[in-house]
């Protein structure tokens, strides 16, 4: 079992600094690489403050300079907001920069208020077209010289400058059994989040990726990752869990607003979706976000991550977008290294 750190800038209010949360990224990516993390991940997301990256590129350009193993994964690049020229030439670079460390995760896009500002519009359940055509491309240009006409793109003979040191891993975030098979079939790696859903539906989720491994005999097998929130405290804190639950179902609300485009933002802030909305919602109860997500001891953490890999998962994510303060995520990381990690070695 792999383990990886998802993580981006969560800014909730005007009062901590945008230079602040940079420099909390730092440290959380630094624990992780001497916590013996393989990965750090960092999406793409635009003009929302609770989720801070319009590029991964540049902070993980700045990481590659200030780490020495730690892979550096872009998780996700939104495909149609991309040339592939573009991100053929970017990854590329990174991969330079980091001397070969580079991982690419590419994806669809969700969020239709960034279409609306980005994509002129376009409907987000669209966006998979611009990741199909894409993926073969990038791969050409990292190869050599490569003219494409498709039906998003077309360009005369071109080529990736600078090349990849090694040719990175290709990520694709997937949910439904055409992505899953879309990835298999093209050697792609497979990252999938069960969002605020039991571990059922990991089980599903797995299920897909068998579905499609069996749908494409002779493909070499790829790599599965889990991406879930986590929040780990101490065994002498039995309201520990109240923590981070509390601040998860703050996460989901403000999902909410800004995944329903309902409201204008003002600079950058959506208030979350009012608490009784989800009255009759029971996966917004803290119970059921303990239970749902990754919050726990360690030893109920490690049980949970055992299950996961006897499931045929290679790599946990530590998702620690959460709401929480950088404070007591570094209190839930530590103590995910100190006694999480050590049993799985």
């Amino acid at each position: 079992m792999k383990f990886s750190l998802f993580v981006h800038m969560e800014r909730w209010d005007d009062q901590v600094s945008h230079r602040q949360l940079f420099e909390d990224l730092t440290e959380l990516t630094l624990m992780a690489e001497a916590g013996g993390f393989s990965t750090v991940w960092i999406g793409e997301h635009h003009a929302m403050e609770y989720t801070i990256s319009p590029s991964p590129m540049p902070l993980l350009a700045y990481l590659a300079a200030r780490t020495t193993t730690i892979r550096l994964g872009a998780g996700t690049i939104i495909a149609p907001f991309w040339h592939p020229l573009r991100v053929a030439g970017e990854c590329a670079l990174l991969d330079v920069i980091s001397n070969g460390r580079m991982e690419v995760g590419l994806a669809r896009g969700a969020y239709q208020v960034e279409f609306d500002r980005l994509a002129n519009g376009m409907p987000a359940t669209e966006g998979g077209k611009a990741l199909r055509e894409m993926v073969p491309v990038v791969r050409k240009l990292w190869e050599g010289d490569y003219a494409h006409d498709g039906e998003l793109w077309k360009f005369p003979t071109s080529t990736s400058v600078p090349k990849p040191i090694a040719t990175p891993p290709i990520w694709i975030a997937a949910r439904d059994p055409d992505s899953h098979n879309f990835a298999v079939a093209n050697g792609c790696n497979v990252m999938v989040t069960p969002l605020m859903k039991g571990d059922e539906e990991v089980v599903d989720l797995r299920n897909k990726f068998q579905n499609a491994l069996a749908n494409n005999p002779g493909v070499p097998r790829p790599q599965l990752m889990v991406l879930r929130h986590t929040h780990v405290h101490a065994d002498d804190d039995p309201e520990g869990w109240k923590v981070g639950a509390t601040a998860i179902n703050r996460f989901y609300r403000t999902f909410d607003a800004w995944f329903g485009n309902k409201q204008a933002p003002v600079n950058g802030f959506l208030a979350p979706s009012p608490e009784e909305k989800f009255a009759e919602r029971p996966e917004f109860e803290l119970e059921n976000i303990r239970k749902n997500t990754m919050i726990g001891t360690p030893e109920q953490i490690i049980a949970r991550i055992r299950h996961y890999q006897e499931l045929g998962v290679d790599e946990f994510s530590f998702w620690c977008d959460n709401g929480l303060s950088h404070e007591e995520k570094r209190k839930s990381l530590k103590l995910f290294i100190d006694q999480v990690i050590p049993a799985f070695r």
